[in-house]
């Protein structure tokens, strides 16, 4: 968990950036009744007034201030909102149409006043007094003729002493819902225009730290692929950085004033639709443990489904089911919020920064969620309005997260600094040790080179012996079954070159019962070795090869060896044994132990392996024990 040493400065910043999503200083709560607005107490040069509360509306009516007077009053309407929420004639109004709202307002003087205009949804007209002076994109009463176009903007007028009025005309048909989410600003010029570079340059930090973040965790991955985190998140930082640009004070309509509506709002879209499943990937590759994978598949099936929707249809279409992923984003946040928990009951190391982090993100995106929707609107108490008054929230929370992130980023590579270093000490220490060995060994060998070449001979022998014993039945000496292995493919490749057959005798101890159970271990044991001796001892060339197989089993490998020979190999190895005279009495073929051979021969082919000579051997052995043992018998392939 996060040390309390860090924890305080940590809310402290971001206390200090969650101050820069909301790009309003104080204004004056004063709101407009019945389309009217008396601000003849207020020195308008030196305030900011939101122009908010009722103003006339005239639904589809496109009526410049010459033609108010003869329009058809449709209401009078909370200003800024969704024109959605109106009802008119006890019908709600729909999100594409065109209307005019209007409003005067009393000036106590003449002066030379602003306007700070947000993004109208999504082409507008503005009179002040009968003359125009803000337009943005092409109103119009169709969809054919409109021309969409989002334009942040500061206006001047002439304000004059008494009633002053104020006619905008408004379209939509390419967003879901018509209107202003945010309220036309009323003021001085200076201080409006500090608001809205204030606010650009807020806005062009965010997305100049996150862009440095993003491609900082990229060239991370680049270096280190196998952690997928950086990958995700240097992602996620760029899809933020992007849409900074076009939210809030929109930065990139103000730096291209052409750019094309409908890609810019597809580009807006895509970022948010693409950043869901990448904060997801980023949590599953950090703590995989708590985010499940078919929960991450699904986000990322139904973000593949909107993406694909977002590029091919009309803006109007995908604005229309954007609530249904602004709600599947809210059920998402709840799951990440109760991982979070989850994580920090589990106390999981150094989770702390990124459960912070993860905390801003949620409570922004939370925020930029209810901004974006037509849920808002001025009936909200003022302190929740100063809340959502911006859009950029999403983006203030992730560079908090980003900071926390690299914070953590820095901190484990602290401690790995740390540990190496701690790591090197203890190296250094060992060296220091080290030379001193050597140089003590180098003068211990300056004497005594003759005892050094005693030990290496010594050691030279151990390591043989070591070798030899690798490859021997600790019990009998014979051959193990590992040397046979490295032995019968060599000698079989061998004669197969030299079309030279091959025998194989496959030998069982005759015990009726546990021999070990009657005689005792060591009784056993001996045996064996009689066994083993005899069968060593009886072998006349240094090409046959004795070996014990396993237990009461062993194998004599005859290399160039016939059928005939193979036979009489056999017979002279069992009457070996047989003439041990080893007491066995329950046996019932003798009153000693005797053996059972199984003979088998093969000239070596392509067809055939040195497996099949020991699979042909064991048929032969069975056929020998179940015949009455103390036998030899011989099986062809």
């Amino acid at each position: 968990m996060v040390k309390r040493s860090i924890v305080l400065p940590i809310i402290i910043f971001m206390l200090f950036l969650l101050g820069g999503c909301s790009s309003q200083p104080t204004e004056i709560e004063k709101k407009a009744e019945n389309g009217h607005l008396d601000l003849t107490q207020y020195n308008l040069k030196n305030e900011i007034i939101p122009l908010a509360g009722d103003w006339d509306f005239y639904w589809n009516q496109l009526l410049e201030p010459a033609e108010v007077g003869q329009g058809t009053l449709s209401g009078y309407v909370s200003f800024p909102s969704s024109w959605n929420k109106y009802q008119i004639n006890g019908e709600t109004v729909p999100g594409s149409g065109y209307a005019t709202y209007r409003l005067t307002f009393a000036a106590a003087e003449n002066q030379i006043l602003a306007l700070k205009i947000p993004k109208v949804r999504t082409a507008y007209k503005l009179w002040v007094n009968g003359e125009l002076i803000a337009t943005a994109g092409t109103v119009a009463t169709t969809k054919q003729a409109m021309v969409p176009q989002y334009k942040p903007q500061i206006v001047s007028f002439n304000a004059r002493t008494g009633e002053n009025e104020i006619v905008l005309q408004l379209s939509n048909f390419y967003m879901s819902s018509g209107g202003l989410l945010n309220p036309i600003l009323l003021g001085g010029e200076n201080q409006l225009l500090a608001l809205r570079y204030n606010g650009l340059a807020y806005e062009v930090f965010l997305c100049g730290a996150l862009m440095m973040m993003g491609i900082y965790h990229l060239a991370l991955f680049f270096f280190r692929k196998k952690d997928r985190a950086p990958l995700y998140f240097g992602l996620f930082c760029l899809l933020v950085a992007v849409r900074t640009l076009l939210i809030g004070e929109s930065f990139l309509y103000f730096a291209l004033p052409d750019l094309n509506f409908v890609i810019a709002r597809k580009i807006q879209t895509l970022t948010y639709y693409l950043g869901v499943p990448l904060i997801l990937l980023f949590f599953r590759a950090i703590l995989p443990n708590y985010f499940h994978i078919r929960i991450i598949k699904t986000v990322m099936i139904i973000s593949i489904a909107y993406t694909t929707m977002v590029i091919f249809a009309p803006t109007n279409i995908y604005n229309a089911i954007n609530p249904l992923y602004q709600i599947w984003t809210i059920i998402l946040i709840i799951y990440l919020f109760a991982m979070l928990i989850k994580i920090a009951h589990h106390r999981e190391k150094n989770s702390g920064l990124i459960i912070l982090g993860g905390l801003a993100l949620i409570a922004t995106s939370l925020i930029d969620i209810v901004t974006l929707s037509p849920w808002i609107n001025d009936s909200w108490p003022p302190l929740l309005l100063i809340i959502f008054q911006g859009d950029a929230n999403s983006s203030t929370g992730q560079l908090i997260f980003a900071g926390l992130y690299s914070l953590l980023l820095a901190k484990t590579f602290s401690e790995s600094l740390e540990y190496r270093t701690v790591m090197n000490e203890k190296l250094a220490t060992m060296n220091d040790n080290l030379d001193e060995l050597v140089a003590q060994r180098t003068r211990e060998l300056t004497v005594s080179n003759e005892k050094v070449a005693q030990q290496n001979f010594e050691l030279e022998q151990i390591n043989h012996e070591l070798q030899r014993l690798s490859l021997r039945d600790p019990l009998t000496e014979l051959w193990n079954r590992r040397k046979y292995d490295e032995t019968i493919g060599l000698e079989w490749n061998r004669c197969l070159r030299q079309q030279r057959p091959v025998s194989l005798l496959f030998i069982d101890v005759d015990y009726f019962k546990n021999y070990n159970d009657l005689y005792g271990h060591v009784a056993g044991d001996a045996t064996l070795i009689k066994i083993g001796n005899t069968l060593r001892t009886a072998l006349s060339r240094p090409t046959d090869m004795v070996v014990r197989y396993g237990g009461e089993e062993f194998i004599v490998l005859l290399s160039e060896t016939g059928k005939e020979e193979a036979i009489q190999n056999a017979n002279r190895l069992r009457e070996k044994v047989e003439a041990l005279a080893i007491p066995h009495a329950e046996s019932v073929v003798k009153d000693c132990i005797t053996v059972s051979i199984g003979v088998a021969t093969l000239l070596p082919d392509t067809h055939s392996n040195h497996e099949d000579l020991v699979k042909i051997a064991d048929k032969a052995l069975y056929q020998a024990k179940s015949q009455g043992r103390n036998q030899v018998v011989f099986r062809d392939g």
